[in-house]
């Protein structure tokens, strides 16, 4: 699985139009309609701080984690709900950018270094929530199965999981070998795409220029490598259902509704279901 290097440093760059915002209030209507975890406020934040074991259940219901938080974008948007969230990630670069742009907002997060596939949570947490396809960076169908056993592992008692994934579809049929660029003032990027049928994996190279002289006017060139496999939701479905937790629902991620055959992204709603 390879974790953003050089692209974390202009990742938000990129991402400026991307609905976080929309998203957390979807994520938050699913929460509302099949969780058990709430937005807290500050007084309930400081209360829940207590040994008293019954505040400590609560507390656990509560936690909202993150996998592939990234940037901390969406996890920000989440806090500002006032869920008490955590994000986890692979990547070094891209955690310090979310710590430094939540401690600029002066929200107080934890951000954790991990590998989704050997999360290790300190307590069960209510809701664990993973959005813009991070599990499509899971290429075989053990990681897979692997993390999502762990997550029902740290669910707290009929807790949920909600991810979304890019499906087989969109990377096969829509951006396999397309080449995407984008020119912005102090960086630019070329996105090569290539779809491997055999094993229904998209590798991107990325090709960088960002700004490292404004006034000499040079830019720095960089070039990463990733992998994304593309999944159907009867593949996942049954990930799900392997790994133990309880499937409740998929819901086209563009549309909020049924999921079709040309469904790009899907989200997923599972429960925990037994230890």
């Amino acid at each position: 699985m390879e974790a953003y290097t050089d692209f974390a440093s202009v990742y938000d760059t990129f991402m400026d139009e991307t609905p976080y915002e929309v998203w957390g209030n979807f994520i938050a209507e699913l929460i509302e309609k099949y969780g058990v975890s709430r937005p807290i406020n500050a007084e309930k934040r400081a209360d829940v701080a207590k040994e008293d074991s019954e505040e400590a259940l609560d507390q656990e219901k509560n936690l909202v984690v993150e996998l592939g938080c990234g940037t901390g974008s969406f996890t920000i948007e989440m806090a500002k709900k006032g869920y008490d969230i955590m994000g986890i990630d692979l990547s070094p670069d891209m955690l310090d950018i979310a710590r430094n742009k939540a401690a600029n907002k002066g929200i107080d997060l934890m951000f954790l270094e991990q590998d989704m596939r050997e999360l290790d949570l300190y307590c069960t947490a209510g809701t664990i929530v993973s959005v813009c396809d991070s599990i499509n960076y899971l290429l075989d169908d053990a990681d897979v199965i692997e993390t999502f056993r762990l997550v029902n592992n740290f669910l707290f008692p009929k807790g949920i999981f909600i991810f979304d994934f890019n499906t087989l579809h969109k990377y096969r049929d829509v951006i396999g070998d397309v080449t995407i660029a984008e020119n912005r003032e102090d960086c630019s990027f070329i996105w090569d795409n290539y779809y491997h049928e055999d094993e229904h994996i998209n590798e991107y190279d990325l090709t960088i220029y960002a700004i490292c002289d404004k006034e000499k006017e040079l830019f720095r060139r960089s070039v990463e490598t990733h992998y994304q496999r593309g999944y159907t939701l009867e593949e996942m479905t049954s990930f799900v259902k392997e790994a133990g937790l309880e499937f409740i629902t998929a819901i086209d991620a563009d549309t909020h509704e049924a999921v079709t055959d040309g469904s790009e992204r899907i989200y997923i709603v599972a429960r925990e279901n037994g230890k």
